[in-house]
């Protein structure tokens, strides 16, 4: 019974995809968080420390507007209170850019939200859910902001080299259950400026 109620809410989410999809082409709808898998039993200590960005997947990416796109990093440090600081490092215009955010522990440990949203014009709420990881090599990480009033989503796909670990697969139809097509896929170019200091 279990089973078939499961299968049933995948096809009716399916439909509901579809039909969005067909509505409005760019933008897909972000699906309750609760319907997002969660690393079990996160380990936020285990968690820090920089990671590369190798995938991006979500419905504000286009292959072909976003193919040039540089492999960038995200560093995270613990805090006593356990957020993060989230340090990226991007090259960008032949000059190195660096930002950081603050994640703020929600009801769960494997769940943030962004600190200091009211910084942030136009952001109404911003989450960011581990979906797996082991810590030392990949890790996909779930993220949805409303922005005026329009729910995006984006999906990373984190190595802490620059090399593919192996589940980019995984990563892959992870997205495609979010009912991100190919075109919402990008693979970051690898690069060394910026990111190996």
């Amino acid at each position: 019974m279990a089973l078939g109620l499961l299968w049933l809410g995948l096809v009716l989410l399916g439909a509901l995809q579809t039909k969005a999809q067909d509505s409005t082409p760019n933008l897909i709808p972000a699906p309750p968080l609760l319907w997002v898998p969660v690393e079990p039993v996160f380990q936020e200590q285990l968690f820090q420390g920089k990671w590369y960005v190798l995938g991006l997947a979500g419905n504000e990416f286009n292959k072909e507007k976003d193919s040039q796109l540089k492999m960038y990093t995200d560093t995270f440090e613990l805090n006593e209170d356990n957020s993060y600081n989230v340090t990226s490092a991007l090259a960008w215009d032949q000059r190195c850019d660096h930002w950081t955010k603050i994640f703020t522990t929600n009801l769960h440990l494997d769940q943030y939200t962004l600190g200091n949203i009211e910084r942030y014009t136009g952001i109404q709420s911003y989450t960011a859910q581990v979906v797996t990881t082991d810590y030392n090599q990949f890790a996909i990480l779930y993220f949805k902001k409303v922005y005026d009033n329009q729910e995006n989503i984006k999906v990373i796909l984190y190595g802490r080299t620059k090399e593919l670990p192996p589940v980019k697969a995984i990563f892959i139809i992870f997205a495609k259950f979010l009912g991100l097509t190919d075109e919402h896929i990008i693979f970051p170019i690898p690069n060394d400026q910026c990111i190996d200091e």
